[in-house]
């Protein structure tokens, strides 16, 4: 028996694998550490006539540290109708399995057009389910998880990336987006802007060995991350609106002070921008304070 922890060696070379109805099948992949492969994934990959890869030398690597030898195809966001077809020929007597270079595919990429098409035509569609980089990032934040939205990556372009966030910003639900290093400073300080001062996490490199996971303010981590470019895959977190952290005394002494040089809707506005809470709640305390409650 080998010592290594992961040994994910599919039995003796010679047993065959073990059958599997043909169809398409959406399989999990490690988010890092291969430890997190399953065991039902590893029979699904063992199985597959085709495997449909974003990356074949991403999904070469793991298929070569599994033993097994696939015949892959790409299939990713510059794929044809006649990739598409391809693949769902294979699935109608074969098996295919669907990969992303890491995690659950479907998450922000185009397999969902893969799995409408199969299913309308009348091809069974199956799934392993396994580490995402999502609900990994949620567990983990300390953040509201009852409800989320994910938005996966923002926008480039600061006008666009504006309006996205505009668009999302008064729901009343935990933010989850995915990130880059080199776009992670100015996307902070976007969100940071125009959200104010809600409680966020920035969670990198989930389940490897330089695993890093920081919470704090919005402004607090753009500050952070301002000069600093951080490596590896990341999730970004934003709390919901009213989920800051909010020292009473210092939100009071604010709201006063705003509401003596300006009327309580667009006090009201500065002060939910600036301490994440929700605009509502605040101009409800500014019309109390004005009439002397």
């Amino acid at each position: 028996m080998s010592s290594d922890p992961y040994d994910y060696s599919l039995s003796e070379p010679d047993k065959p694998a073990k059958a599997i109805d043909s169809g398409l099948y959406i399989v999990a992949t490690p988010i890092g550490n291969l430890a997190d492969m399953s065991h039902r994934a590893m029979e699904m990959l063992q199985a597959a006539d085709l495997v449909a890869v974003e990356d074949s030398r991403v999904t070469g690597k793991l298929l070569h540290h599994l033993g097994l030898k696939k015949r892959m195809r790409p299939y990713h966001d510059h794929s044809s109708d006649a990739d598409r077809d391809a693949l769902l020929a294979v699935a109608r007597t074969g098996v295919v399995v669907l990969v992303s270079d890491a995690g659950t595919p479907l998450i922000s990429d185009p397999g969902y057009k893969l799995v409408r098409a199969a299913r309308e035509a009348g091809i069974a569609v199956s799934t392993a389910p396994g580490a995402s980089a999502v609900i990994a990032a949620l567990s983990i934040s300390g953040l509201p998880t009852d409800r989320f939205l994910f938005a996966g990556f923002l926008p480039s372009r600061a006008k666009a990336r504006a309006d996205a966030i505009a668009e999302i910003g008064n729901v009343k639900s935990t933010l989850v987006f995915y990130e880059s290093g080199p776009r992670l400073g100015a996307t902070l300080a976007a969100l940071s802007e125009q959200l104010g001062g809600r409680q966020a996490v920035v969670a990198r490199e989930l389940t490897k060995k330089f695993e890093e996971v920081v919470s704090g303010a919005l402004p607090e981590l753009a500050e952070r991350y301002a000069a600093v470019e951080p490596k590896g895959e990341i999730v970004l977190i934003v709390g919901p609106p009213g989920e800051a952290q909010v020292e009473q005394g210092d939100f009071e002494a604010a709201l006063k002070a705003a509401l003596e040089v300006l009327p309580p809707a667009r006090a009201a506005k500065e002060i939910a921008k600036r301490f994440g809470v929700d605009r509502a709640e605040v101009y409800e305390r500014a019309m109390a304070l004005k009439s002397g409650a």
